[in-house]
């Protein structure tokens, strides 16, 4: 593998686990796509560094397990949003 993307996946790794980030928020640090940062996570990182990856998974299994409740609150806002602008108009 190249050094430079053992390099990039090894920040990614440790973004994730410092920010408690998301792959996408991670994406969007690193200017790559969901689709980069999760085959970084998921197969390099294990064969780069085991310790690591444990770490970097416990984070997004558990952004994933919280992921129902961040949607259901971004509905939430939605919708709170579309109420306050109908009520300005009356």
């Amino acid at each position: 593998m190249k050094d430079y993307i053992e390099e990039r996946v090894l920040e990614v790794a440790q973004y994730i686990i410092d920010n408690n980030s998301t792959v996408r928020g991670a994406a969007r640090i690193f200017n790559v796509s969901k689709s980069t940062v999760h085959k970084d996570v998921h197969e390099r990182l294990f064969r780069i560094n085991r310790d690591m990856y444990r770490r970097c998974r416990a984070v997004l299994d558990k952004n994933k397990a919280e992921r129902h409740i961040r949607g259901g609150l971004a509905t939430r806002e939605k919708y709170k949003k579309i109420n306050e602008k109908r009520c300005a108009h009356l």
